[in-house]
């Protein structure tokens, strides 16, 4: 498997999730929600690299336009020809990375909120590089960005605050936002988390620890359900450890320190004469 883009990956903590909110003057529900409709509520995918778009439109953008006659299906100046999400993304990125590394960086978006790389000063960072390396580190990481990115926009965090979620959609998302019914979801989101329960982060970091250690815990969503359950069971079996039937923060502790550690958590090089914008 390889390791370029991977990173410790660590689950999001009730304190990352705090000191966003405070932050921003919200609450977590606000948080969830934004979280929810990018990415599904999790960062990472389940061999440790950041959740990415990669957008062919951008880097047409950022090379102007100097790949999309022989490499339109990564430069393009038309959005779109997304293809399948997941791993795929990356291999779109790395080809992008071989033409011009910093404008293919610029050109994904990452992590829990999906920050564009190009917008990585108004998310705290110095370089896109240095950006990229805290998405592979933690949620935590990814969520101060967000936060960062979110704070820098005073009318976009004005609309989160308020709940207008149309406002905050066609600023988050884009003048086409309402194609994909960004405000809707936001909208039916907000409802469901301001009333309901909020996701257990301890569960959540168990699900999401399992899934990188190879077990089938189903979605990272923080609710214990039968999957979970088994998967964390399994664990234990092998392990020679109890087999319980709750998770709390010493399920998680045991979880985290089984996992491998991350031999490559630099992303690679761009190869010699590659193209730098």
């Amino acid at each position: 498997m390889s390791t370029a883009f991977q990173g410790t990956a660590w689950a999001l903590s009730s304190e990352g999730v705090a000191k966003a909110a405070s932050g921003l003057g919200v609450h977590p529900a606000e948080i969830w929600t934004v979280l929810t409709v990018e990415t599904s509520g999790c960062g990472y995918l389940s061999d440790r690299r950041p959740q990415i778009l990669y957008e062919r439109h951008k880097f047409h953008d950022h090379t102007e336009g100097k790949y999309s006659d022989q490499h339109s299906d990564i430069s393009h100046p038309s959005a779109g020809g997304y293809g399948r999400h997941g791993a795929s993304q990356y291999s779109r990125l790395t080809r992008a990375i071989a033409l011009d590394r910093k404008a293919a960086l610029r050109s994904a978006s990452w992590g829990l909120g999906q920050i564009m790389g190009s917008n990585f000063a108004h998310a705290g960072f110095k370089n896109v590089e240095s950006m990229v390396d805290a998405m592979l580190r933690s949620e935590d990481e990814q969520l101060a960005a967000t936060a960062a990115f979110l704070g820098h926009d005073k009318k976009l965090l004005s609309a989160m605050q308020s709940h207008n979620w149309a406002a905050f959609a066609r600023k988050y998302n884009g003048p086409s936002y309402a194609i994909n019914k960004y405000d809707v979801r936001l909208a039916d989101h907000y409802k469901k988390l301001s009333t309901g329960k909020l996701p257990d982060l301890n569960i959540r970091a168990a699900q999401l620890y399992l899934t990188y250690l190879g077990f089938k815990p189903g979605t990272v969503d923080g609710k214990a359900g039968p999957k979970t359950l088994q998967a964390l069971a399994e664990f234990q079996k092998k392990h020679g450890l109890p087999v319980t039937s709750g998770i709390d923060h010493d399920t998680v502790a045991q979880l985290r320190s089984s996992l491998p550690s991350v031999d490559s958590a630099t992303p690679p090089q761009a190869p010699a004469g590659a193209g730098r914008s």
